[in-house]
């Protein structure tokens, strides 16, 4: 095989090899070249040989071919003897990365890790898409710019069952995205079970209508609810695993807690009065920072979450927390006299500081969304941008690890074009394909501070996304783009990208995926 591949590579190397049609691969490789030549005929029955010792890269070659009988119509089988589609690892690749080549007498795929294999096999799912059956001789070379590439769905204003979140982790899996933040409480619901707080979920995972259309307070009177069990999160962990992707769950603190404080009142600075919201927003009700009792559950709950979900990190939320309560709390009020603290925002920077320490006590590392930054952060914690960009130039240039998330390019909830009408509900705004591809994780950093940026994570809440067909319109294709923008952040090409993508909406329909047209209709996205 070694010998196709530089027979392979000198035929690339030819004159006008590099001007034949390209691999229509997305996200863009690092170098990938074409000159249509006699390659690899798949047919059925062609084997898929893998390691014999390895079990690893044994499912990821039976995963492939299962795509590719519903992809494709093929039938191949995966065996530890020779094959013509061989599935192999170089420890000299870097982890995630991958290397693909195609000549006429086979196919090999290459890759640091498991992970870069199953990033390479991705890849050979778009060109067979493109190409056919039959492909045709190249070779591509291949790796990310950013470790972390990750997608938030929010299961609380909505929830979506296990087999949808698996089909959500699928379309991720596809994108070479490698992180699911998992959004599991807030006002609306608490989705999680915890074994020790039962009410959280017989009360909290339950509310008793939901608002109808945008800026309403009507509502349509019918009760919602639903919730993982632990049985069901650990499958979830386990179908992302077997994708490369890490699941990082989310439990919201101090704000966004009316689920909670309604299953367990003594919670909250009053004590009473609670319910789960039936409206979108941000409520005053929030957990007490005054009462150890408070940090006596949190901790009991993120104990049980920590054993479920792998994951170095944990999101702690720590967004949209008003401190209208805390002023008026005694509890809280003690708080910030015993501790010397100025106000209640370095009140809620105790609060999360109190939470950071036991989760690296237990081997885990916090990320918070910006707003953790007011009234000072650890130097260890990670900063998730979602105002802008400035969350994350903040952290960076304080040396602390950032997440570009800016809702300027990376909320899915907003609508895809300027003429909402022509669209599903969405929360407002206006974020298209192109702006998502625009976004620069580095904007305004020095070469300095730019280590700094773990990567970049598209977010989806759900307010107004009810379904699944919903959750795809809304979700692709920007999340073609985003994918591009941390795999291949340094060689984006805006042209080729739109043809690119135009290949890509085949595979989207050979896997039933639904499709927002816009993109492809218009001409200013």
């Amino acid at each position: 095989m070694k010998k196709t591949i530089l027979l392979v590579l000198a035929a690339l190397s030819a004159a006008g090899a590099f001007a034949a049609a390209q691999p229509a691969v997305v996200p863009q490789p690092r170098l990938a070249v074409c000159d249509g030549g006699e390659g690899l005929q798949l047919t059925d029955g062609v084997r898929i040989s893998v390691p014999a010792d390895n079990v690893v890269l044994f499912r990821v070659a039976e995963q492939f071919a299962q795509w590719m009988e519903r992809e494709a119509g093929l039938r191949l089988a995966v065996a530890e003897s020779d094959g013509p589609l061989r599935l192999t690892l170089d420890p000299a690749l870097g982890a995630e990365a991958y290397r693909l080549t195609v000549g006429p007498d086979g196919l090999l795929v290459e890759g640091g890790t498991e992970a870069g294999v199953f990033y390479g096999l991705q890849s050979l799912r778009q060109l067979v898409s493109q190409y056919g059956a039959a492909l045709p001789a190249l070779h591509i070379e291949d790796e990310p710019t950013f470790a972390y590439r990750g997608t938030m769905l929010d299961c609380c204003r909505h929830f979506f069952t296990v087999d949808e979140v698996k089909t959500f982790i699928d379309i991720l899996a596809l994108h070479k995205i490698n992180r699911f933040h998992w959004h599991l409480t807030d006002d609306q619901g608490w989705r999680i079970e915890i074994l020790r707080y039962p009410e959280l979920t017989r009360v909290g995972a339950h509310r008793a209508e939901t608002v109808l259309g945008n800026n309403s307070a009507a509502c349509d009177g019918k009760p919602y609810g639903g919730y993982y069990t632990q049985r069901q999160v650990r499958d979830v962990v386990a179908y992302a695993a077997e994708r490369f992707i890490t699941v990082v769950p989310e439990i919201e603190m101090p704000g966004h807690a009316s689920a909670a404080l309604a299953s367990y009142p003594w919670l909250g600075c009053a004590g009473e009065g609670y319910k789960v919201q039936t409206l979108w927003g941000v409520f005053p009700e929030v957990f007490c920072a005054g009462r150890d009792t408070t940090f006596e559950f949190m901790e009991e709950v993120l104990d049980e979450v920590i054993a479920l979900f792998p994951s170095e990190y944990i999101h702690v939320g720590g967004d949209e927390c008003p401190k209208e309560n805390w002023k008026r709390c005694p509890e809280c009020q003690r708080r910030i006299r015993e501790e010397g603290l100025r106000d209640e925002n370095e009140l809620q920077s105790y609060f999360i500081h109190r939470i950071e320490r036991w989760l690296n006590a237990h081997g885990r590392r916090l990320i918070g969304w910006d707003e953790i930054l007011e009234g000072g952060i650890s130097q260890s914690a990670t900063i998730m941008s979602w105002r802008g960009a400035a969350g994350g130039i903040a952290a960076a240039r304080a040396e602390n690890h950032a997440i570009m998330t800016p809702n300027t390019h990376c909320y899915f909830d907003y609508y895809q074009t300027k003429d909402p009408r022509q669209e599903p509900w969405g929360i407002g705004g206006y974020v298209s394909v192109g702006k998502v591809y625009a976004l620069d994780p580095y904007d305004q950093l020095t070469e300095a501070e730019r280590p700094f940026i773990l990567g970049v994570q598209a977010n989806l809440w759900t307010e107004y996304v009810a379904g699944m067909a919903h959750l795809q319109h809304m979700l692709l294709p920007r999340l073609a783009a985003l994918a591009e923008v941390g795999w291949a952040c340094d060689r984006r090409d805006m042209e080729s990208f739109r043809v690119r993508l135009g290949e890509l909406r085949r595979l989207y329909e050979r896997c039933g995926y639904r499709c927002a047209p816009y993109f492809f209709d218009r001409t200013d996205e």
